[in-house]
């Protein structure tokens, strides 16, 4: 289950860098830019490109190893109200990753907002709001492990950088999913080695 773990955020981070290049001119014809608007229905709106169906695929697995990785923690973290807490809220920050998986609506668009769109957004705005509380009460619950004390400031400071960065929009939003990835791929190092 480990090894899984560690696939998780490598395996977002290629199929969103591979189906970006594939899908470029797609990207573009929805309003995105890679600079000057990188947000601009991304990663979403892959899921609505020739490939979609492996976006849509890839929010679904990668959701479920978070939730795998949130029970692992749960199970290796000394049991505290803090690991508890922690665990559960980035298991339901990794079903909503995978909620993910209901198609957004194109941002430019000459109809209204689909069910599919709407729920995709939802998913989105819990994701955020499941996720950093995790991060905060994770590190916690570090701290009190002493085989994960060493995480528990790395662990704040990913969310300090990482936070602002999901909701101001434009190039900060690399940041924030570059950070969120390497943290994930760090902690399941960690899991590997306890």
């Amino acid at each position: 289950m480990n090894r899984i773990i560690l696939l998780g955020p490598v395996l977002f981070a290629s199929v969103l860098t591979v189906l970006t290049f594939i899908e470029y001119k797609f990207l573009l014809s929805l309003g995105w830019h890679p600079i000057k608007d990188p947000t601009f229905d991304w990663p979403s709106g892959l899921a609505l490109g020739h490939f979609g169906w492996i976006m849509s695929l890839t929010f679904i697995v990668t959701g479920l190893i978070m939730t795998l990785f949130a029970r692992r923690l749960f199970l290796d973290l000394k049991r505290t109200p803090a690991s508890k807490l922690g665990a559960m809220l980035m298991a339901f920050a990794g079903l909503f990753l995978a909620a993910l998986a209901f198609t957004t609506d194109p941002t430019i668009r000459d109809y209204p907002a689909t069910w599919h769109g709407r729920l995709h957004d939802l998913s989105f705005v819990l994701l955020g709001l499941t996720l950093f509380p995790s991060m905060v009460v994770l590190g916690f619950a570090f701290r009190a492990d002493e085989r994960w004390k060493s995480l528990s400031l790395y662990t704040w400071a990913t969310l300090a950088l990482a936070g602002p960065a999901f909701f101001v929009k434009g190039a900060a939003f690399y940041v924030f999913l570059f950070a969120i990835l390497v943290w994930n791929e760090v902690a399941a190092l960690r899991l590997m080695r306890n």
